[in-house]
């Protein structure tokens, strides 16, 4: 009798997993107990997979021999109870997907800096003319592209949330940007649950394989401290000179890969700012292990200009520059952001707060915010945080709200920088969506 696998949400990572088990010969079934998009509904019926939406049949789900969960949906979700109290294996898309492929992959976690780290890497290599997919929290879903491409590498993005389903699957690459605080209401407000979550990059790491890592990151180095890694480690600092890894000396990236040395000037990237260093040097380490050409690396690192959504400059409104960096989830991110502005800023944050301390931001906002806009449904703590730093602080309860209250507080030379540090689900679907409304509504202006 063929297995029986069932998968929970039917969105990107879900669909994927669907089409990879059907394609392995399973018998497929998907429960959401959201409405299904049509596009993941054609999928389904081209592919001839049973599905059912706003609901969760427990006869249908509880009699598989394998649960694929989608990364959203939480262990204490009254399904996900019912699953474990039955004792249905659950794993997630990445370690099903894992076992069907013999593709090099990189991997790459951290609280911030996972999705630009990622896509500058997957430029290096395809520029390198490596036969590369890129994967994981980004783009189409990693089951998807094993179903139905055939590439000899991936460079994967993975939250916290898909690691947590991780169990046999194993990076050839690691790399941990950072980890700060975020998602502590999904890990019972315990920072060594995420911090937990976060190191199962670095399961199943043998001696061939390579953990890169960011030394100036305390949290990072206390556990190295605490743990056994067999993988060859790797770190990258702005702090400090490395033996192996990356640096900075005389206003240049060092690189030193098995004993090769390359150096990249500061001023050529074309990522500005700490946080963009940080990934680029990590970019860059993983690939010279893999052998890319200095040149090919240095090209990648000057033409590579980031992704939607962080950081991204679009438009001047009669002198005010607007930043869409809707992709600024928690605090920290948010810290990055406002570390890079240059001129007096108006900055439109809120949303829902995942257990926030806002208290990092303070010399940043009293040096460069000029006002406030709370972009949320509940935005107590940020006034209680900021009033004494910040004459300005008004609350809107839309986008174009929000957009209209900061294009008024601004005047020419000014920055309006979108940022929330907060989870978008209160006003919008996801970030996308909040960064997209954001720059419709600047358009209107």
């Amino acid at each position: 009798m063929e297995k029986r696998i069932v998968i929970l949400g039917a969105g990107e990572s879900g669909t994927g997993s669907a089409v990879l088990a059907k394609t392995k010969g399973f018998d497929v079934f998907v429960s959401d107990i959201g409405k299904i998009k049509p596009h993941y509904k054609e999928i389904f019926y081209n592919y001839e997979i049973d599905w059912e939406e706003e609901q969760h049949s427990e006869r249908l789900i509880l009699n598989a021999d394998e649960i694929i969960k989608s990364p959203g949906i939480s262990e204490k979700s009254e399904i996900m109870q019912l699953v474990m109290k039955k004792g249905v294996p659950v794993i997630s898309e990445i370690e099903f997907a894992g076992r069907y492929t013999h593709a090099k992959k990189i991997c790459i976690t951290g609280s911030n800096g996972k999705t630009t780290t990622t896509s500058l890497l997957h430029h290096m290599l395809r520029k390198a003319g490596l036969n590369c997919g890129i994967a994981g929290n980004i783009g189409t879903s990693f089951a998807m592209q094993v179903a139905t491409k055939n590439y000899d590498y991936y460079v994967i993005e993975l939250s916290s949330f898909q690691l947590d389903g991780m169990i046999e699957f194993k990076a050839d690459i690691a790399i941990l940007l950072n980890i700060t605080p975020d998602h502590l209401d999904r890990y019972g407000y315990n920072m060594q649950n995420y911090v937990d979550s976060k190191f199962r990059i670095s399961r199943n790491l043998s001696e061939d394989d390579y953990f890169i890592y960011c030394s100036d990151d305390e949290i990072t180095i206390t556990e190295l401290e605490r743990i056994v890694m067999r993988a060859k480690q790797l770190e990258f600092s702005q702090k400090k000179k490395v033996k192996e890894g990356a640096f900075i000396e005389d206003g240049n990236i060092i690189v030193n890969v098995n004993n090769k040395e390359m150096s990249v000037p500061l001023s050529e990237l074309g990522l500005k700012g700490i946080h963009n260093t940080y990934n680029s040097m990590a970019a860059s380490i993983a690939s010279r292990i893999l052998d890319i050409k200095k040149e090919v690396i240095r090209e990648s690192l000057r033409d590579f200009t980031g992704v939607e959504h962080r950081l991204e400059r679009f438009i001047k409104v009669h002198g005010i520059e607007f930043i869409n960096d809707s992709k600024a989830t928690n605090v920290n991110s948010t810290w990055y952001a406002l570390e890079c502005m240059t001129t007096p800023t108006i900055w439109i944050v809120g949303g829902v707060d995942k257990g926030n301390d806002y208290s990092s931001l303070e010399p940043l906002v009293k040096e460069k915010v000029k006002a406030i806009i709370c972009l949320g449904i509940d935005n107590v703590k940020i006034h209680n945080a900021f009033r004494q730093y910040v004459e300005l602080i008004q609350d809107a309860s839309s986008m174009k709200e929000a957009v209209l209250k900061s294009y008024k507080a601004g005047q020419k030379g000014d920055t309006v920088l979108l940022s929330p540090a907060c989870a978008s689900f209160d006003l919008f679907k996801n970030f996308e969506d909040r960064g997209e409304q954001f720059k419709e509504c600047v358009r209107e202006l």
